[in-house]
């Protein structure tokens, strides 16, 4: 590693399956001047080490652009200075918001208007209502095959749609050819929606941190928001809330409830100078916290880090599937042209009929649904684990855990939702219902008794 490299990070929006950051870790990879690339899809990052001397950051990022992915600079996002950054994917628009999902729309109603121009206007006519269905749904595929030839990778999904639609239409098969492209579609879509699933379950882990915390001033408390709270800073955590730092407290005793973290079941009670974890609950009694670590640093910080380490550490499925998608699209061409070919001048076949064929096969050749289904179903489980307080370190561990067949915990009550909530209210000492709420209400506040 030289003394100029300089460790990067993005942000790639447009991800939906192994194929996608296959294609920008390999484009990326082949610039002067960078080493360690890993892409991760399901947390649609970008890092790498870069010589700047080199290649610049301007250049990474339009190679990953020209290839028809967003990319924005995590360095230079708000909060990153301070140590903010945030560590999971923004939150998803919705389908029909997305590039992919507005192509299926148009796709899909220029189908619908070429057949019905078909059936208002027989003859050949009608059939150019599906030959402007076909190139203008398929176009953008197009672009973005040729944005990866010119990058040197001539075999991927895109590549071969476009070869396929553009000899359908040489042989006549406009229909044929529009409707592909809609399915086509409607699978990338279907992908990505797929993938943004993935990527809520990781997203959600950043929701066990509370949104704000309670800080104290000279001049009283005050909200906040929990990703400016600053190390040696006093937070006042009142009980049933979340803790919104890691700390230790600096007044008050009480249990607390660490499930959501540790998966421990009890509420165990801690007291002055003893260290508490972001995303615990304080199940008693008002505490007040020194905050020892940044929100960057805090215990679901490093949770969510642990998660992304996992995703690069795949499965041997996932590994096999990876080497196994680099020769299936060169092969499935291949056999596309052997197809088209041989049995014609082999057998003197009629051309057009097994040209139609090898463009049949190039069309159900197209590998992302296989390549997509092992990272998202190891992603949604390592975050699904996680939110439940399972840490699981990789993929090999979640394919070694499905030949489990027994399962040993060492004592009950390990187990737990993690959300506690009042079931009755019992007076006792004299007191109606309504006077133990107002005490409780007056306690959960952190109100001093005032001396006679």
């Amino acid at each position: 590693m030289a003394d100029t490299d300089t460790l990067c990070e993005w942000s790639i929006s447009g991800m939906d399956c192994g194929s996608c950051a296959g294609k920008i870790r390999d484009a990326v990879g082949g610039l002067p001047g960078v080493s360690e690339v890993s892409v991760t899809t399901m947390n649609e990052r970008l890092r790498l080490r870069l010589d700047e001397t080199q290649t610049g950051r301007e250049r990474v990022e339009a190679v990953v652009r020209a290839l028809g992915f967003g990319i924005t600079d995590r360095d230079k996002a708000p909060g990153a200075a301070a140590g903010m950054r945030p560590a999971t994917p923004a939150l998803a628009p919705r389908w029909f918001q997305t590039a992919k999902g507005r192509l299926v729309i148009l796709t899909g109603l220029l189908l619908a208007a070429a057949w019905a121009l078909k059936l208002l206007v027989p003859g050949p006519l009608g059939g150019w209502g599906f030959v402007v269905a076909c190139v203008l749904g398929v176009a953008p595929v197009a672009q973005r095959a040729w944005a990866a030839l010119r990058l040197g990778q001539p075999f991927t999904i895109e590549s071969l749609m476009t070869l396929a639609a553009a000899g359908a239409l040489l042989i006549g098969a406009a229909e044929e050819a529009a409707l592909v492209v809609f399915l086509f579609a409607v699978g990338e879509l279907l992908e990505g929606v797929a993938a943004d699933r993935a990527r809520n379950g990781i997203r959600a882990l950043s929701d066990l941190v509370p949104r704000t915390a309670l800080l104290e001033t000279p001049a009283g408390t005050r909200e906040v928001a929990a990703e400016t709270l600053a190390i040696g800073q006093t937070v006042l955590v009142r009980p049933g809330d979340r803790i919104p730092a890691d700390g230790e407290i600096a007044e008050g005793t009480g249990g607390i409830d660490e499930s959501p973290v540790t998966g421990e079941s009890l509420p165990v009670t801690r007291g002055p100078g003893e260290s508490v974890f972001a995303g615990a609950i304080n199940a008693e009694s008002v505490l007040r916290i020194r905050v020892t670590r940044e929100a960057s640093d805090n215990t679901i910080a490093r949770i969510i880090r642990l998660v992304e380490e996992a995703e690069e550490a795949r499965a041997p499925t996932e590994r096999f599937i990876d080497r196994f998608s680099r020769w299936y699209m060169p092969l499935v061409v291949a056999l596309a042209v052997l197809v088209m070919v041989a049995p014609p001048l082999a057998t003197g076949a009629a051309w057009d009929e097994w040209i139609y064929r090898g463009l049949a096969l190039l069309l159900i050749g197209c590998p992302c649904a296989l390549v997509i289904s092992v990272p998202a179903a190891v992603a949604s489980a390592l975050a699904a684990g996680t939110r439940r307080g399972l840490l699981i370190k990789g993929g090999a561990v979640i394919e070694a855990a499905a030949g489990l067949r027994s399962v040993a915990f060492d004592k009950t009550g390990t187990l737990t939702r993690g959300r506690p909530e009042v079931t009755d209210v019992v007076a006792l000492a004299g007191l109606d219902e309504p006077g133990v709420l107002r005490l409780a209400a007056a306690v959960e506040a952190g109100y001093q008794p005032v001396s006679p």
